[in-house]
Formats: C-alpha cells, structure tokens, sequence
C-alpha cells in the first residue's frame, strides 16, 4: 500500500470501487481503459479489505463471566456470518 492509498478512508475507497463497476459494466470502454480501471479496482478492493481487518482487530466484546466480572476479548465473526 502506497502513501497515497494510506490516506483514502474506506468511505472513499469504496464509492471508487463502485464507480469503478459501473463504469466497467458500460460497454462503450476501450479495453486499454477497462484494464486500467480494473487494475484500480482490485487496488481499491484490497485497501477496503485492509481497512476492514484492522478495524475488526481493534473491536473487542465485553464478556460477563459467572462471577460478575466483565472482561473484554478479541471479537470473532462466526463461521455462518
């Protein structure tokens, strides 16, 4: 990841990507274009990934153990979500 893409917050990234789609869903791109585009694509779909592990690492739950205590643990997505 480069300085610049560093920068973009997920918010951006992810309406480029978007952009992106739809312009690629047109058929009136040259193919030069459409790979540039798809190029950037996949860049943009990788920051968005990014950007979404470090976040899911940084949010922990807050479990009550059986004594009343809270402590608070890595949260973890289950394997049907």
């Amino acid at each position: 990841m480069d300085e610049v893409e560093k920068e973009i917050k997920f918010e951006d990234a992810l309406k480029r990507l978007e952009e992106i789609v739809e312009m690629l869903e047109s058929d009136e791109l040259p193919l030069d274009k459409a790979l540039e585009l798809f190029e950037e694509g996949i860049r943009m779909s990788r920051l968005c990934s990014s950007i979404l592990e470090r976040a899911e690492m940084r949010i922990e739950e807050l479990i009550r153990e059986e004594d009343g205590t809270i402590r608070a643990v890595p949260f973890k997505l289950s394997e049907e979500e």
